[in-house]
């Protein structure tokens, strides 16, 4: 069984902690690797030599920076299949959705490849009698990143591009049951270019998380994950006069009109609800038919579409529609919520709980469970369930949909299936909720604009890559200037002005 350790000063070091976890394969329940736990000395130790080096990295001119992020995305391209097998490996998702996850985190590199244009400051001529201003904007520093394992390559790319690009360095700890990928994010990024020191993989639980809020020179921390987990960063890293973006839970909720297509609307819910085995903070979890005829009905399409879905390792091949969940916890955590929304009442039309994967059965397999007639009260209703479990919830109106989602505490996403367009853009003007799908089932932005949720989603006042990443990785200075030239309003120059 080998070790998993950091990444320091452009190399892969072993932990001195003799702290360690395991990292499982959550298709067999086997563990396949041993991940070393950071101590705060060794975070605080990865912080200093990452602050060394981010002072000459700052110096270097924004083109040069960009360069790096086009050698990076060219090495990231060639080894997608080597981080794709990775990110299978260890979290458990199929290959074809593990090569998304490394996509949709390239097309964020892409796009920091713009870094000169994007960290252009502005300029005001003669804003007063001879007298200019400009602005600049400036690197904080050293950063932190915090992210989860659901996605072990799109999330640490969306925060390492934009804050190394901007010229800060960056401290990434990586969810410590996924840490393989990170660390070969690393290796890229040193082979890109990237200065040793200025990205440091530091692995570790919770002693390493509070190191990380409570070093004074980290300037900035990025999470995603749980909201309980999001709340506690922010407000620890807030107080300790930190900017904070930080990421949580979702219930997100999928409205269906009566003129929709229902063929397409219980396609998008199957694979948003049931893709990567709900282990998303953009599943579509809830799905909301307005009237009893189109819930009838959309039941119907659903049921077939539900039963039919092929649950295994990612080893199976390319036609596994998802595989296991993350943690014998996590699976129990799930089985037990299925259990009380039979209790109170919701009616289960597919049960999942019995699934049996013969060669698998001490993997964390969930077969797919559908409830229909859910009610807010329920806890499958209430709590994030992060598993392969969809809820139905019948409306009689729009404005009885539209009242729900509003309601819900949690506001990442949303969805409306309608052929009507004043009742489209009706609820996208309306909906309190940070990205919206019209007929579009999982509505994560495209790359250049930027990812970011409401309410109990997300904390913090900017959004996750786009044009955000540089305002939130980077400070703005602005300078006034005036200069006396000893021009004499006669137009004769003044050599005694100069003196």
């Amino acid at each position: 069984m080998h070790e998993i350790g950091h990444y320091i000063d452009g190399a892969r070091v072993a932990g001195t902690s003799g702290r360690f976890g395991d990292v499982m394969n959550p298709a067999t329940g086997e563990v396949q690797a041993r991940v070393a736990l950071a101590t705060p000395q060794e975070v605080d130790d990865a912080v200093a030599r990452a602050a060394t080096a981010q002072e000459a990295w700052a110096k270097v001119n924004p083109q040069r920076r960009a360069r790096v992020m086009m050698k990076l995305g060219q090495l990231i391209t060639e080894n997608m299949d080597a981080l794709a097998e990775a990110v299978s490996r260890e979290h458990g998702k199929t290959l074809p959705d593990a090569r998304g996850d490394v996509q949709r985190g390239l097309e964020v590199v892409e796009v920091c490849m713009g870094a000169p244009h994007m960290l252009k400051g502005e300029f005001t001529d003669n804003g007063g009698p001879g007298i200019d201003l400009h602005s600049m904007r400036q690197p904080l520093g050293v950063v932190a990143g915090i992210t989860p394992f659901n996605f072990p390559a799109m999330i640490p790319l969306w925060q390492l591009a934009g804050a190394i690009v901007c010229g800060n360095a960056m401290v990434l700890k990586p969810s410590e049951r996924v840490p393989s990928t990170a660390l070969m994010l690393a290796e890229l990024c040193s082979q890109a270019g990237v200065p040793d020191g200025i990205l440091q993989v530091v692995n570790g639980d919770k002693a390493v998380v509070d190191a990380l809020l409570d070093n004074e020179t980290i300037q900035a921390v990025g999470f995603v994950g749980s909201t309980p987990i999001a709340q506690y960063i922010y407000a620890r890293a807030s107080a300790n006069g930190k900017r904070a973006q930080c990421f949580g839970g979702a219930k997100n909720h999928m409205v269906i009109m009566p003129d929709a297509d229902l063929d397409k609307a219980a396609d998008a819910l199957v694979g948003a609800g049931y893709g990567a085995a709900g282990e998303r903070c953009m599943a579509i979890s809830v799905a909301v038919p307005v009237g009893a005829d189109t819930a009838d009905r959309l039941t119907e399409k659903l049921l077939p579409r539900i039963e039919n879905l092929k649950v295994g390792p990612y080893t199976a091949g390319e036609d596994v529609d998802y595989g296991p969940v993350i943690t014998a916890q996590a699976r129990e955590r799930i089985l037990g919520l299925i259990g009380a929304g039979v209790d109170q009442g919701a009616e289960l039309r597919i049960d999942g709980r019995d699934f049996a994967l013969q060669g698998y059965e001490r993997g964390y397999f969930i077969g797919p469970s559908f409830f229909d007639r859910v009610t807010p009260d329920m806890d499958i209703y209430r709590e994030e369930i992060f598993g392969p479990v969809l809820c139905q919830v019948r409306a009689g109106s729009y404005d009885e949909a539209l009242q729900l989602v509003m309601d819900n505490p949690y506001g990442n996403g949303t969805a409306i299936y309608t052929a009507d367009g004043d009742t489209a853009r009706d609820y996208a003007h309306r909906v309190n909720v940070g990205m919206v799908g019209v007929n579009f089932p999982i509505p994560v932005p495209l790359s250049y604009h930027t990812f970011g949720g409401w309410k109990k989603s997300g904390f913090g006042d900017l959004n996750q890559y786009g044009p955000d990443a540089f305002r939130f990785y980077t400070r703005t200075k602005t300078v006034t200037s005036r200069w006396f030239s000893g021009i004499k309003d006669g137009g004769e120059f003044n050599f005694k002005a100069m003196d």
